[in-house]
């Protein structure tokens, strides 16, 4: 018999458990039953289902569907970071983990104080248009980078959401605050087990400002900083993504309406957020992203072929990465790229 991947293992499990209340895992501390159902299960997967063993009587069919959605989702994320610690040194630079959100804003220098005041980044690089314009800057979150600049006639600004994970949610929403910052959402503890609330900066972007409570977050590879669409459409958007970009949809959890109230789209072993856009609340406006890839050419001819539009052909950049931009049909801009290395013989 094929071996069973982690995925097929764990979905056979929590099936198992959720449908036979006798259910057991034959694994180190798992109890025994007369005539219980027997699932042999890997030690990870083992440890992914402890919640269950617990919750696995709770009556209501929708919290079932919700707790095995989040029981994927962190699967596939622990596999995903992974994944981004083999891949990292052959396509992306030094210490870029994320799917960045790249910000064209007005007055990049004050935008770049609210993220280092406001929200404890640590300012990379910052480099200068003849006219004194920031032309692009970086900025360090945690694990994770932001990068930005001003927004000029090509490139407009746009307000997009982040969301943001930190020690202390506390300390980093009231800061966020003191710079100017509106409150959307007060913190507060959620059932996922993240400290959370949300605020607008002054440059009208959303922070989903949050600190994990009741896990580790190391262990499912969770990242200071990932980009957060909120869509009219969601689905179409993973469907997109599935085809253009070889991504793979996460932890999709849908409502009793179908829409989705919030999935994990993961490229290339980096990661963003989505979820429909429900009742009053307006969609996003689109985004720009900058990921990388393992083939900048290779995805560029992928996405076009599956319905996106070419705004810049592959090309080789002066800072050694092969690079290509993309627009999604919902109208957010893709900046693909392929790190060359330090040493990269570039030509223009």
């Amino acid at each position: 018999m094929p071996k069973r991947s982690p995925a097929m293992e764990l979905d056979q499990a929590i099936t198992a458990l959720l449908a036979t209340p006798g259910a057991f895992v034959d694994a180190p501390g798992a109890g025994k039953a007369d005539g219980a159902r027997r699932a042999k299960i890997s030690a990870e997967v083992s440890q992914l289902l402890t919640l269950v063993r617990d919750l696995r009587a709770m009556p209501r069919p929708e919290f079932k569907v919700a707790l095995k959605s989040e029981l994927h989702r962190r699967s596939f994320m622990s596999q995903a970071a992974a994944k981004i610690e083999k891949q990292t040194a052959s396509f992306r630079p030094p210490n870029f983990r994320n799917i960045a959100p790249y910000f064209l804003v007005e007055d990049a220098p004050k935008f770049i104080e609210f993220l280092v005041s406001g929200l404890g980044g640590r300012e990379t690089g910052r480099y200068l248009r003849p006219d004194g314009k920031v032309m692009h800057a970086a900025v360090a979150i945690g694990d994770s980078m932001i990068e930005l600049g001003d927004a000029n006639e090509q490139y407009q600004p746009r307000a997009m959401g982040v969301h943001l994970y930190v020690d202390d949610c506390d300390a980093t929403y009231a800061r966020a605050l003191e710079l100017g910052a509106t409150a959307l959402a007060p913190l507060a503890d959620q059932h996922w087990g993240d400290r959370w609330g949300a605020v607008r900066d002054p440059f009208g972007n959303t922070w989903y400002i949050a600190t994990p409570k009741t896990y580790d977050p190391a262990q499912y590879g969770l990242v200071s900083v990932q980009p957060y669409m909120n869509l009219r459409g969601a689905h179409k958007m993973i469907s997109f993504a599935e085809a253009a970009l070889g991504a793979r949809g996460l932890g999709v959890k849908e409502g009793p309406d179908g829409k989705i109230l919030h999935a994990t789209v993961e490229i290339a072993g980096s990661t963003f957020e989505l979820s429909d856009a429900q009742g009053g609340h307006e969609a996003s406006s689109p985004f720009y992203l900058h990921v990388y890839v393992p083939d900048t050419d290779a995805l560029y001819a992928q996405a076009v072929a599956a319905g996106a539009k070419g705004k810049t052909a592959p090309y080789t950049a002066p800072y050694g990465e092969r690079s290509a931009t993309i627009e999604d049909p919902f109208g957010n801009t893709w900046f693909l790229a392929t790190y060359l290395g330090p040493q990269a013989e570039v030509s223009q």
